[in-house]
């Protein structure tokens, strides 16, 4: 039987993931326990039950007439068991404030701090954002961090080199490196960096053999310009499990575009020459949904769409989106002991550690549509 997580976790680990994000700007203070007890639906001692584990984690500390506030590190101050966290789709990917809450929690009980800052705010533009990561880079070399966790950049021009000049910069300081998600390179190439992630080529097999067992025969994948190396994974794990049911794969299987681009969902349904489609994430998928609907495309019965990541809207989407979980309390545990490895041991070969993806149905690859008879 699944057990429940108690309220109060629920509650220390959403603020935890804001937290991570930056959510509370500048001053860094949290909402007062009448809002918080608003906003969650629940009691004033289950709110102050949360408060005090972020407390007693160091996280947050509570002023005597002022409020609850994010406790910030002194500039220029250093310690000797300090980890770095430089994400900078912090704000903009919800698996990774996940993620880093989790690692905040892992770290804080082996006695390592986590540091973070404010890498990128969706108001900037890419430049404004790589400068910060950059200057994040250097503060976390001046602090002498033991080890900093990164996920390069995505969806930007130029990530590849911002993305090296960061990495390169650590390995210069001799500050190990433990890549989330992603490498800097682009698939199927490796740097010599611990990558911990998602097996994002079985990740695709698993939703493209789950469309083929569905009924589909002709598959499509879509996909926005500059996406990660996970992304083309994705694509290989979809491609080899298609051809390994002999289907068919035209030369423009792969779309790429804007999901919310009436032309290009356009150009994509033109026809009606795909029964299936393999979305890069959820956002795309929903966003894909959406333009379908406004084209008078039902999901699923016209079309079949699926995801990947598993966030929390998928569930609360007009229909409910099918998709492959990303578990995140895993990846940063298993990114937390390459770190710990790779700081006893610094030369250790590079590892790829990836865990087993687990898909996750529901109304939208049209699983539970009436069969026809026959």
């Amino acid at each position: 039987m699944n057990s429940v997580e108690p309220k109060h976790r629920d509650i220390s680990r959403q603020l935890l993931s804001e937290i991570a994000v930056g959510k509370y700007g500048s001053t860094g203070r949290l909402p007062s326990e009448s809002q918080l007890v608003k906003r969650f639906r629940v009691s004033r001692p289950t709110v102050g039950r949360a408060l005090r584990d972020l407390q007693a984690e160091g996280l947050i500390e509570r002023r005597a007439g002022s409020g609850t506030y994010v406790r910030r590190q002194a500039p220029g101050t250093t310690r000797t068991r300090q980890l770095g966290l430089l994400i900078p789709d912090l704000g903009s990917i919800e698996i990774f404030g996940l993620i880093c809450g989790e690692l905040a929690s892992v770290a804080r009980a082996h006695e390592y701090t986590l540091l973070w800052g404010d890498s990128t705010h969706p108001e900037a533009d890419q430049d404004v954002n790589q400068k910060r990561a950059v200057e994040l880079c250097e503060q976390f070399i001046e602090r002498r961090v033991s080890g900093v966790f990164f996920a390069p950049f995505e969806l930007a021009d130029g990530k590849e080199q911002i993305n090296h000049r960061i990495v390169e910069r650590f390995s210069s300081a001799g500050i190990p490196v433990v890549l989330l998600d992603r490498d800097v390179v682009p698939f199927p190439h490796r740097t010599n960096f611990d990558l911990v992630s998602i097996d994002n080529i079985a990740g695709g097999c698993l939703v493209s053999e789950h469309l083929v067992k569905l009924g589909c025969r002709r598959v499509a994948f879509v996909r926005r310009p500059h996406s990660p190396p996970t992304v083309d994974a994705r694509i290989a794990g979809v491609r080899d499990a298609l051809e390994r049911h002999q289907l068919e794969l035209p030369r423009d299987w792969v779309h790429v575009g804007d999901p919310e681009d009436l032309k290009f969902v356009r150009s994509l349904t033109a026809g009606r020459r795909w029964d299936g489609v393999v979305c890069a994430n959820d956002l795309i998928a929903a966003q894909l949904m959406r333009t379908l609907e406004k084209h008078r495309i039902r999901v699923p019965r016209d079309l079949r769409v699926v995801g990947f990541d598993d966030v929390k809207y998928a569930t609360l989407l007009s229909v409910p989106l099918t998709t492959v979980h990303q578990p995140c309390r895993d990846i940063a545990i298993t990114a937390y002991r390459a770190m710990l490895d790779r700081i006893a041991e610094p030369t250790l070969p590079a590892r790829s550690l990836l865990l087993t993806p687990r898909l996750v149905v529901r109304e939208s690859c049209g699983a539970y549509l009436p069969r026809k008879e026959k």
